[in-house]
């Protein structure tokens, strides 16, 4: 199964979200979990070099050829961390996606980019939102969940600040983490199955 997780915005989460999600595929039981960083800044691969996740294969493919190829040679879950911008790398891993998650924050300015994003992604392929960085219990993500849900967006999870407060190459994976995201993968594996 093929998991791209993609937001045409940077800042968003994408690398955290794709971290996670390789860990939580490593306790759910999938073998292998191939983690595909797309992005030219590497941010995935330097977190994977220096805090390495037992049970992840890392393949760092920066362009569209070396994404696409990456995403039809594995079996088992290849999560895509794919990069802000680049539209053309994002493109040619949504079109393989059998699932796309997209990081968002709380907040308006990130509903334009969002539904950007959701409009690259085939009427056939699954996907849903997931709010990073979220302050539980505050208006402003109450706000951004209903109009999610208003139109008509899945959110398939809501990460703790917390969460994100304590990513990167220098700490470890959460627990709050790693069970937030499991329930992510949940959602995108059971919507494939559908």
């Amino acid at each position: 199964m093929n998991i791209v997780v993609s937001n045409v915005k940077g800042g968003v989460g994408k690398t955290t979200t794709a971290v996670y999600l390789a860990a939580a595929g490593v306790e759910r039981g999938e073998d292998p979990v191939v983690l595909v960083d797309a992005d030219r800044q590497a941010s995935s691969a330097e977190w994977i070099e220096a805090s390495p996740l037992e049970g992840v294969e890392l393949v760092e493919a920066p362009s569209e050829r070396t994404v696409a190829r990456a995403m039809e040679r594995h079996d088992g879950l290849v999560v895509v961390d794919t990069p802000p911008g680049d539209e053309r790398i994002v493109r040619a891993a949504i079109e393989r996606a059998d699932a796309v998650v997209i990081p968002t924050r709380a907040g308006g300015v990130e509903f334009s980019r969002v539904v950007a994003t959701v409009e690259m992604v085939p009427s056939r392929t699954p996907y849903g939102i997931v709010v990073c960085a979220a302050r539980l219990g505050t208006n402003d993500l109450a706000q951004t969940v209903a109009w999610w849900e208003g139109e008509h967006v899945p959110v398939w999870g809501i990460i703790p600040e917390r969460v994100a407060i304590a990513s990167g190459p220098e700490a470890r994976l959460h627990r709050e983490g790693i069970d937030a995201y499991a329930d992510v993968l949940r959602r995108a594996v059971r919507r494939r199955a559908r």
